[in-house]
């Protein structure tokens, strides 16, 4: 349920709202607008019949039932966009995020040159795997905390924010240690342990749909997340598994329109998992960019013939530039286009 606070409710009107919303056992989600504040009440329905009272304390104007599942990820329980603030990087903004580096940290080397040529291309945070969920047991697994190190380095010499997956609950705390933002990669979309965790971490969380996961479901694991404490919440398509061979997944860039129409949280697109071939990285990031998406993650590598693991789908540094060129004449272009048609 959400109460809307009126214009001029003060903060202890609003503070009452809160303890009422607590005493009848729900949990309590203030979210504070330009002109009102909206105050999302979660848990389950024992305690339904006491939260109408509501209704009459000073203060509220009025409440508003949430039928959909997911209630503090849906577009009813906050006024406007979600903006997360990683650094000086606006996530959800009127700006297109670029978030760029290997598939995995295999060096002090390879990372240091990767994230120089994230920063030469004009990125604004760094990608790269300490910890590798990988399908065969002997495939390369990540250097972990050593890859931590190097990944908060990179960043420091940089001066960008950093990304780096996490898999199970018993390493939130050291990734949280060294990373900006913590991902969920698509395996782990469900695993609502992690989920919870990372619910309670202080940074942001990026949310990766899984392989045959539907959109809903992606907003039930947001919702985990938010319902345990943590609201910067980034949704990434990164294509979903059909009968099409042709690509590694199939990038579901309708995802995008729909999950803008349903929640507050910003969207952005991983093209190098769903293409899997460094070939359609830059087509499917134009579209992402027409689609609106808030930001594409793209893998880089100094040398992609090298990678040992997704080489592949990652860019050449050349290749990397040129697409970075295009993004942001694309990017200016599509702003002015936006300012006229308004």
């Amino acid at each position: 349920m959400i109460i809307v606070m009126k214009k001029n409710a003060t903060n202890e009107q609003i503070e009452r709202v809160v303890s009422w919303i607590k005493s009848v056992g729900y949990m309590a989600h203030p979210s504070s607008g330009v002109e009102r504040t909206i105050i999302g009440a979660v848990g389950d329905n024992r305690g339904k019949e006491h939260l109408k009272v509501i209704e009459s304390l000073t203060g509220v104007e009025k409440i508003i039932p949430i039928l959909k599942p997911y209630k503090l990820a849906s577009r009813e329980a906050k006024e406007g966009n979600t903006v997360i603030r990683v650094g000086d990087v606006e996530i959800g903004g009127t700006g297109f995020v670029v978030m760029a580096g290997p598939c995995s940290i295999e060096s002090r080397e390879q990372m240091m040159e990767s994230a120089f040529i994230a920063k030469k291309g004009g990125a604004d945070i760094i990608r790269g795997g300490a910890y590798k969920p990988r399908t065969s047991p002997y495939s390369f697994q990540g250097m972990e905390e050593e890859g931590l190190k190097l990944l908060k380095e990179a960043g420091e010499k940089t001066g960008m924010p950093v990304i780096t997956e996490v898999l199970n609950t018993s390493e939130v705390d050291i990734v949280e240690e060294y990373a900006d933002i913590l991902q969920i990669g698509a395996r782990n979309v469900q695993n609502f342990a992690l989920l919870k965790k990372v619910g309670k971490a202080k940074k942001p969380v990026l949310l990766k749909r899984g392989m045959m996961t539907t959109i809903e479901e992606l907003l039930m694991s947001a919702e985990y997340i938010i319902s345990s404490g943590n609201d910067d919440v980034i949704l990434c398509e990164r294509g979903i598994r059909t009968f099409e061979t042709a690509t590694r997944n199939t990038l579901d860039i309708s995802a995008v329109p729909v999950l803008k129409a349903l929640t507050h949280l910003p969207v952005i697109i991983d093209p190098s998992h769903a293409a899997g071939h460094w070939r359609y990285i830059q087509p499917l990031t134009r579209g992402a960019l027409a689609v609106g998406a808030d930001g594409v993650m793209i893998e880089v590598h100094p040398e992609p013939e090298k990678a040992v693991s997704d080489g592949g789908q990652s860019l050449k540094p050349e290749k990397f530039y040129r697409l970075m060129d295009e993004v942001r004449k694309l990017e200016q272009f599509m702003r002015h286009e936006m300012k006229v048609s308004q």
